[in-house]
């Protein structure tokens, strides 16, 4: 499965005696890719219709169409083209040369079985071409090309090839190299007269006789499961296999649940046979009624691992920076779960490949990460299954894709550690202080009136004799969290440790109120996933800025305003509204006293 979804390309016509190549054009801009495909399009006559009508059999107008088609289409999708021979056909993802656009690369690589490096003789190997070898080979690409294109810009020079090729070596062990010219021709479909020291094939004769890595037809049995199927007496699963193979009378195990099931039936294409291999799309159905949903993995022997913390190479591809604690929704295959990754280990340095410390990755930066997932998780390392070594993280407020991970392992102490079932449950515990327990969530800016109405309210409740605990902003950063700061990250790692203490504390039985900034959405979305539902009562404690500036009871907005509180919330950080809080009181026109009676009667009428 492709690590990012998109459109999938039409198919060519059908050959069955021809082999079909998947590859994919990249590197820094302007380096030729447009040229080279339009000159393989043309070469092969394989080039749309309409787009060979319009050209007239200008080569340079055909050129010009690609790269005007593939700019309009590079900030969603890579351009997919399609050609062919009479030994192979060829399926290519046109990726963008443009920095900003990795993740097109990510998207064509990640299903791509042989990569063209294009690299201008002119200017030798840049950042990007690194950039995108590197992230080629990262994700599995199994076969390098490394094309030194406009080699008539440099009088057809042998030490100007031989020097590119030996800084590429930099980037990759084993390539293959091949000096071309694609706006004249030279070495693409055709020898050239003008690099006769130049004794491989063209670059065409190579790509048809290129042998990828093929599908993993000889491992174990995967079927990562897209939909779960009740069709009358049908009762089984269907998706696209990822590796192996399954016959009629199988034996298999669902997983996370590791049930055991035997196969019923096979169908390929919506009729029987006899066994399905890696790469179809099947259904199966079971001997005997089994719990088997989308999400879940069939496994024959040698069953993928299921674990909820990894370590995990990284490409982010947001503009905002990795944040370091927050929680980011994560696919895997047909998987989905929530996320929180730790602090980069190392980040890739582009100039010499090697890691270098750092505490985030930015825009395009590829690091180690370790993260954990709220819940298990079948997976296999990336190098053994794209499919379920591949995920991508999503913002959960803008719901935009912002990375993509390469599972490397799982971590040991994910497998070593279970939840330990407790004799007295956290109902019992409730039911002997006679209440239910809720976490009750003050946001709001800095003199909103989070503390004092959340003083009231407790008192309140103590009156009505129910068990509580306040947990306060400033005295929770004094003891539990004083190790933070007031970056981004550190916040994000605040509000994480205040969620799992509440929780602990719902565990036991109390209601628990919690005073804290917090301004981003995403952290409070964070610790209201972290509890069942109903029992998370987010409280937008509302004032202007301008009202709470005035109140300023702690002196913070002038030190913010005079520049000795960096990142301040309001001044020099974002505070992020509550959407569709429980409950809103405006302090502007409500007094605290008001405010914490309308929050009891909430509750109680909630009870």
């Amino acid at each position: 499965m492709a690590l990012f979804r998109r459109r999938k390309p039409p198919p060519p016509a059908a050959a069955p005696e021809k082999t079909l190549l998947r590859l994919i054009t990249c590197g820094s801009v302007d380096d030729g890719k447009s040229s080279l495909l339009g000159r393989l399009l043309y070469e092969t006559g394989s080039a749309y219709e309409d787009e060979l009508a319009q050209c007239g059999g200008d080569l340079s107008r055909l050129v010009d169409g690609l790269e005007a088609e593939r700019e309009q289409g590079i900030t969603i999708d890579v351009a997919w083209r399609f050609f062919e021979t009479d030994r192979r056909k060829f399926v290519v993802a046109d990726a963008p040369g443009h920095e900003q656009y990795t993740r097109n690369l990510v998207t064509g690589a990640s299903t791509s079985e042989l990569a063209l490096v294009l690299v201008d003789a002119r200017k030798g190997v840049l950042e990007q071409s690194r950039r995108h070898a590197f992230l080629c080979r990262l994700l599995g690409v199994g076969t390098i090309v490394l094309v030194v294109n406009k080699m008539d810009l440099v009088g057809y020079d042998r030490a100007v090839f031989d020097r590119i090729v030996a800084d590429f070596r930099v980037v990759a062990d084993a390539f293959v190299a091949i000096p071309v010219s694609a706006t004249v021709g030279d070495n693409v479909t055709r020898g050239s007269d003008a690099m006769r020291w130049y004794e491989g094939p063209t670059l065409l004769a190579h790509l048809e006789t290129a042998e990828p890595k093929a599908l993993r037809a000889d491992g174990p049995f995967w079927l990562p499961v897209q939909t779960a199927i009740r069709d009358g007496g049908f009762r089984g699963a269907a998706g696209l296999v990822a590796s192996g193979k399954v016959a009629k009378g199988e034996r298999v195990w669902i997983l996370p649940a590791e049930v055991e099931a035997t196969v019923a039936r096979v169908l390929v294409a919506g009729a029987d046979a006899d066994c399905a291999r890696a790469g179809e799309s099947i259904a199966l159905a079971f001997t005997s009624e089994v719990d088997c949903s989308r999400g879940d993995v069939v496994s024959s022997y040698g069953a993928p691992d299921v674990a909820d913390q990894f370590e995990a190479t990284i490409v982010w591809m947001a503009h905002e920076e990795l944040v370091p604690g927050r929680q980011y929704a994560l696919k895997l295959a047909t998987q989905t779960c929530l996320a929180t990754l730790q602090p980069p280990k190392h980040e890739i340095d582009m100039t010499t490949l090697e890691p270098a410390p750092a505490r985030t990755l930015a825009l395009n930066g590829i690091g180690v990460c370790d993260l954990w997932t709220d819940r298990p998780l079948v997976h296999a390392p990336y190098e053994r299954s794209r499919d379920l070594g591949g995920f991508i993280l999503i913002d959960r407020v803008t719901n935009d894709t912002v990375g993509a991970g390469l599972i490397r392992h799982a971590l040991r102490r994910s497998q070593n550690l279970h939840p330990q079932a407790l004799q007295v449950t956290r109902e019992a515990r409730a039911g002997l202080k006679g209440q239910r327990p809720r976490l009750l969530w003050f946001t709001g800016l800095s003199g909103a009136g989070k503390s004092t109405i959340a003083n009231l309210v407790e008192a309140k409740l103590h009156a009505r004799g129910r068990h509580t605990f306040l947990l306060d902003g400033d005295n929770v950063r004094l003891g539990l969290n004083r190790d933070l700061g007031f970056s981004e990250a550190d916040r994000a790692e605040n509000i994480r440790r205040v969620g799992e203490t509440a929780k602990l504390m719902l565990d036991g039985g109390l209601i628990v109120l919690a005073a804290f900034i917090s301004p981003y959405r995403s952290e409070r979305r964070m610790v209201r996933a972290m509890l069942p539902e109903g029992d998370f009562v987010e409280i937008f404690v509302d004032v202007a800025l301008a009202e709470a500036e005035r109140r300023d009871p702690k002196g913070l907005y002038a030190k913010a305003r005079a520049g000795r509180i960096p990142n301040f919330t309001g001044i020099g950080a974002p505070y992020e509204p509550p959407e569709a809080p429980e409950l809103r009181v405006d302090t502007g026109r409500l007094s605290a006293e008001d405010a914490a009676e309308a929050i009891v009667r909430y509750l109680e009428e909630e009870e």
